[in-house]
């Protein structure tokens, strides 16, 4: 009665209310305003059809909202509620309703857009529970609906089956520009809206490529390559590392055009190709590349900086000649870590400025290209004057000249001569009659021009290699030079090699100066059309890069002297760059254009290679780098730029060009070669999905490119190679370690898949070969109400028997309709997996929803597995307490699977107190596996403590067989076949055969047979409820164990004790009296006639046999195994007439009695050991 006294209160305040006072549901308002009138009228029903008032206080406590009043958005709704459906109650499965509980959600927020549609969603389920009421458009409510646009009317399937305009909308409005950069993130807080990007294949991909592609070996190293090579070597190694790059280059492209490319590069290409792991690990090299081309660039410049801008800066200064590698490389350290402490601070406060400054350094690339190919145009006409002096055929350093003096001695008058610098070098004193070097004085000095120009034919003497150790001295070798020559002193004043060179040193130096073609496909999300720029931008900057390359070693070796290019640091010129010396209008123009444009370089390597670790770390694949994942407030990577920091340190610390260029050749070229691995396996797979817009690719190339990039790795550096490869496979095995939970459709699930196929399809259906033969299991599992495993060390046990390096089936029934249950089927699989993983189990999940278990389990039996891979071992738990078992059926459905196992011909494992069953945590260090081979099943016997006793657990104990003889056997012959048997077998075990005698059936077996058919005819009789049923069944127990108690060596006992044994036996047996006492304590259960025919049974003979034999084979097995870590038996057979399954249980259960451990075995009638190789 309250509400509706509130309800109309609130017809005629709350809606000009939240009129004025809540502008985000004005809309609902101004209807309420509208239809203001018919409030009273709606809230009269409350009164007629009462019911309790409705709030969020009354929402049930475990909803995720706080108790509060309804939100007016909601209140106003009530009377429509009330009138439409009076008799509503707002029950918990309504309240927990997604729909109702983000409908409450959002009423609270701010979203009128996402408000309307939900509501309009809950109005048309609440409606449609009953759906005699009135058509919903009749209804009061249709002002409501009339607000809600058309396409947000819900209909079936909207969620999972978009319609296609709105899935073309959001494909036409899919932005993959990666989040957290500086300027987006202020063009956002001034309201910006951020636009798609427009740039083509010029400005998006061809110059960043060559940004990227030309480097500081161009400028640095180029020169001396084609000197220390030759120019048909040098041309060869150019060829080839272009050749790597333009294949991997195809690949890359067919890669990119097959979808959509978010920004990443070539990590996302890779991982999305290859998998998490390939991905994490190819992804690390080539941030571990990119991090170390930082350094290189940052090594270069300073080179450049010391070597040719200012040398008079350098810190360290040596003191002799031997010390000058030592003092430059301390330079490099010093000067190295400042500038990479200044990139890495203009890097950390914003990228804007580094891509501001990207453009100067593009244009001072090509501006110095521009003036070598000038200069080397003009030198045919002009060449420029660079005079290198030679001592015979070895060249003088510059550097100790004056005035150009390249003489022993100068002319002060016509008479009068005087000794130059170079006299002082070579000889003991600056007298003329002083002794001096035996080379010195047999030779003389000469000019040679360093650059004798185009048209000078120089081309022919530098067409060879000239390979030096460290150490050498630089030489001529079309200069005459004496025969006596005696070896070069660092003292003396000589241009010297300072490492020892080789064909596969210069692939490894010269290599870096290809990289860098990923820096389209890293812009994917700044182009207009990014499956056409990228392909035709790339390839074009290759083939332009390339062709500079090559011409440029022909353009030196015509242009330059070679002991001029073999000179590194020009050394022979007073210092001046080598490259530089070509350039026009002069030498300067190289030297400060490459300073800038490897300072540019250096500065993109540090900004791409924390970006690159970033998303690797927001990939999740790695745990230990989700660290790296996470920034300043704005997105950009602050760790990761630390670490990356850290990681170029080292290569500063290298200090040394040549040594730091090999090892990001190592990086780049393992990601180039898993890029073409991952076209070529794309395309050999034919997967339905692989449809790049790119056509001019084949596995061909992408195979040869693969091998180029291997064959370079090793070519290089072997020893680099093997270490980078070493590094990749610690990262791959980290991450498949640790679970790689990511599934990104990539090629090599799809190799999986074909080769799973392949093997599947060559595999024989039917029954393997006895030396092929390994369990196959299917493990079946049974959960409680609350979806946990009853007995988890089932698959503690399986996971044991690995060794057998089989198939593992983990199944278990959900009772139920499918279509109901199918959560539920989920919920369980997941269940299953999650104790899979934390018992380390690999293989499958299969979960069957039927409504009888029993039939669940056989159809489980009968369709799991696949054509050849199928199991032919089944393990399951034995009925724990079935005696006191509620539900007769559990047992039952036990014995119809020992059945359906049976007659599917498979083996059957059951262990017996599994819970008592060793953990992997819990080894045993002591004691034995017995084995009781009663009968010949197939040899299941002898295999499963063979496996078993691989694993850790049980590998520390002994293995005993025991055999049992009758009279009729010779055991001593039996125990020799045996042993012979065994040696055969490889298995080492004990043997021991144990004879049983027939002797006279016991009064305990006796007793023990009537009592179990009693208890069966009486049961029937009786039809006892559950708990009386219980009560039953425990007495029945108690009575077996006093029974036991005295009965176990009965036949042993003396005439003595025979008559209090009777006197006990006759107080243990159903008598009349007791029989009587019992039904007038349950009057009403049976009828006399029933307990007379109780009465009336006698043991059935067949009964008390099986009953004698399993009681002593039983005190056998207690007394020889009572001590044993494992007991395996044979598992008898069912009984074929289903009214002996009782008894069945009965027998197995007194085979076992008093055992801790027991695995029962049932082979599946197939040989599954032999003897033979």
């Amino acid at each position: 009665m309250e509400i509706a006294l509130v309800l109309s209160v609130q017809s005629f305040i709350l809606p000009p209310f939240l009129l004025f006072f809540s502008p985000h549901f004005s809309l609902i308002s101004s209807v309420c305003v509208l239809c203001s009138p018919l409030f009273p009228f709606l809230s009269i029903f409350s009164f007629i059809f009462p019911h309790p008032p409705f709030s969020c206080s009354s929402v049930p406590t475990d909803l995720p909202i706080s108790p509060s009043p309804l939100p007016p958005s909601l209140s106003l709704l009530l009377p429509f509620f009330h009138f439409y459906r009076p008799s509503i109650s707002f029950t918990p499965s309504l309240l927990h309703s997604p729909v109702f509980l983000s409908l409450l959600n959002l009423s609270h927020s701010n979203s009128l857009t996402a408000f309307l549609p939900l509501l309009h969603h809950f109005i048309h389920s609440f409606l449609s529970i009953t759906p005699s009421y009135p058509p919903l458009a009749s209804l009061p409510i249709l002002p409501f609906l009339l607000l809600l646009p058309p396409s947000s009317i819900p209909q079936e399937e909207m969620d999972t089956r978009p319609k296609v305009s709105s899935l073309l909308n959001r494909l036409a409005n899919y932005t993959n520009l990666t989040q957290g950069a500086k300027e987006h993130e202020e063009a956002e807080s001034i309201g910006e809206k951020r636009k798609t990007g427009k740039m083509g294949t010029f400005m998006g991909v061809y110059l960043p490529c060559l940004q990227n592609i030309f480097g500081v070996i161009l400028f640095l190293r180029l020169t001396w390559v084609v000197g220390t090579a030759g120019v048909l070597q040098g041309l060869c190694i150019v060829f080839i590392c272009c050749c790597c790059t333009m294949l991997t280059a195809i690949s890359m492209s067919a890669i990119a055009t097959n979808g959509v490319v978010p920004a990443g590069g070539s990590y996302f290409m890779i991982s999305r190709s290859l998998g998490p792991e390939f991905g994490g690990a190819v992804g690390l090299c080539f941030y571990l590349g990119t991090t170390f081309a930082g350094a290189m660039y940052i090594l270069g410049a300073i080179e450049i900086l010391l070597m040719y801008i200012a040398p008079s800066t350098a810190i360290f200064v040596p003191s002799s000649p031997d010390g000058e590698g030592a003092a430059m490389l301390n330079n490099m350290r010093v000067y190295g870590s400042i500038c990479l402490l200044l990139m890495s601070l203009l890097v950390f406060v914003g990228v804007k400025y580094v891509n501001k400054l990207a453009s100067i350094f593009l244009a001072c690339v090509i501006i110095s290209i521009l003036s070598i190919y000038i200069g080397a145009l003009i030198s045919a006409f002009s060449p420029p004057k660079f005079p290198v002096c030679m001592l015979g055929n070895r060249t003088i350093n510059g550097h100790t000249l004056r005035d150009h003096q390249c003489a022993k001695t100068v002319l002060l008058r016509v008479t009068v001569e005087k000794a130059t610098v170079l006299w002082e070098h070579f000889c003991e004193g600056k007298e003329l009659n002083s002794s001096c070097d035996d080379y010195f004085s047999h030779s003389n000095f000469t000019q040679i021009e360093g650059i004798p120009g185009l048209a000078s034919g120089i081309i022919t003497e530098n067409l060879w290699s000239s390979y030096l150790s460290k150490g050498d001295v630089l030489e001529k070798s079309s200069l005459n030079s004496t025969h006596t020559a005696h070896p070069a002193s660092f003292q003396q004043p000589y241009v010297f090699a300072d490492i020892t060179t080789s064909f596969t040193l210069l692939v490894g130096i010269f290599f870096p100066s290809v990289t860098g073609i990923m820096a389209g496909s890293n812009r994917s999300g700044d182009l207009k059309d990014a499956q056409r720029s990228i392909p035709i931008g790339t390839i074009l900057a290759i083939l332009t890069t390339s062709l500079v390359y090559l011409s440029s070693v022909i353009l030196f070796g015509a242009c330059i002297d070679g002991v001029l290019l073999r000179d590194k640091f020009g050394d022979s010129v007073k210092g001046n760059l080598v490259v530089g010396t070509l350039a026009w209008p002069s030498p300067w123009v190289i030297v400060i254009g490459s300073f800038f444009s490897t300072c540019g370089a250096g500065l993109q390597s540090l900004t791409g290679a924390p970006r690159l670790l970033q998303a690797i770390a927001k990939d999740n694949i790695i745990p230990f780098l989700r660290v790296f994942g996470h920034g300043k407030a704005n997105g950009e990577p602050t760790w990761a730029m630390l670490l990356t920091a850290l990681i170029a340190e080292l290569g500063i610390l290298i200090a040394s060009l040549d040594l730091v260029a090999p090892i990001l050749s190592m990086f780049f070229l393992m990601c180039y070669l898993f890029v073409n691995l991952a076209c070529a396996l794309q395309t050999l797979l034919r997967t339905p999905n692989w449809r790049p817009r790119f056509s001019y690719y084949h596995w061909t190339l992408s195979f040869l490119g693969m091998t180029i990039c291997l064959a370079l790795m090793f070519i290089s550096s072997w020893y680099y190679a093997i270490v980078a490869m070493v590094i990749a496979g610690m990262i791959y095995k980290y991450i498949e370690y640790h679970g790689a939970e990511k599934e990104w459709g990539d090629g090599i699930r799809g190799l999986s898949l074909s080769a799973a196929r392949y093997a599947l399809l060559r595999l024989e259906e039917g029954p393997p070969h006895t030396k092929n033969w390994r369990p196959q299991l299917l493990v079946l599992l049974k959960l409680d109400e609350d979806a946990h495993v009853k007995s988890p060390r089932l698959l503690t046990f399986a996971s044991q028997l690995k060794a057998g390096k089989g198939l593992t089936i983990v199944g278990t029934v959900i009772p139920g309709n499918f279509l109901h249950s199918y959560g539920e089927a989920l919920a369980a699989e997941q269940t299953m997996k999650h104790l899979m993983d934390k018992e380390r189990v690999k293989g499958f999940c299969q979960c069957i929803v039927a409504q009888k278990p029993r039939d669940g389990i056989s159809h489980m039996i009968q369709s799991s597995g696949l054509g050849g891979m199928k199991h032919n071992t089944v393990v399951m738990g034995w009925p724990h307490a079935w005696r006191q078992s509620e539900d007769p059926q559990s047992w039952k459905t036990f014995i119809n699977t020992v059945r359906v196992t049976t007659a599917a011909h498979l083996a059957l494992l059951v262990p017996k107190n599994i819970s008592l069953f060793p953990s992997n945590n819990e080894p045993c260090t002591e004691g034995y596996i017995d084995v009781w081979w009663i009968v010949h099943d197939g040899g299941m016997l002898m295999l499963l403590p063979f496996l078993l006793r691989q694993h850790k657990v049980w590998r520390k104990c002994g293995m005993r067989i025991f055999t049992v003889a009758q009279m009729e056997d010779n055991s001593i012959q039996m125990k020799k076949d045996l042993a012979t048997f065994l040696y055969h077998l490889r298995i080492e075990a004990e043997v021991e055969v144990v004879e049983m005698h027939d002797s006279d059936i016991s009064a305990y077996t006796y007793e023990r047979t009537l009592m179990m058919e009693q208890r069966s005819q009486m049961l029937r009789q009786m039809r006892l409820s559950k708990s009386d049923r219980e009560k039953e069944a425990q007495l029945v127990k108690d009575r077996n164990s006093m029974l036991r108690l005295t009965s176990i060596g009965s036949d042993d006992d003396d005439d003595t004790d025979g008559g209090e044994r009777t006197e006990r036996e006759k107080s243990m047996t159903w008598t009349k009296e007791k029989t009587m006492q019992y039904r007038s304590t349950h009057s009403g259960c049976s009828t006399p006639e029933g307990f007379r025919d109780m009465l009336s049974i006698r043991p059935d003979h067949s009964n008390v046999r099986r009953m004698h034999t399993a009681v002593k084979l039983n005190e056998v097995i207690v007394n020889k195994s009572h001590d044993a870590r494992l007991v395996l038996l044979n598992m008898p057979g069912p009984p074929r007439n289903p009214e002996g399954d009782e008894n069945y249980m009965e027998f197995l259960e007194v085979l076992t009695e008093g055992l801790e451990r027991v695995l029962l075995v049932r082979g599946g009638g197939s040989e599954v050991i032999t003897i033979y190789s």
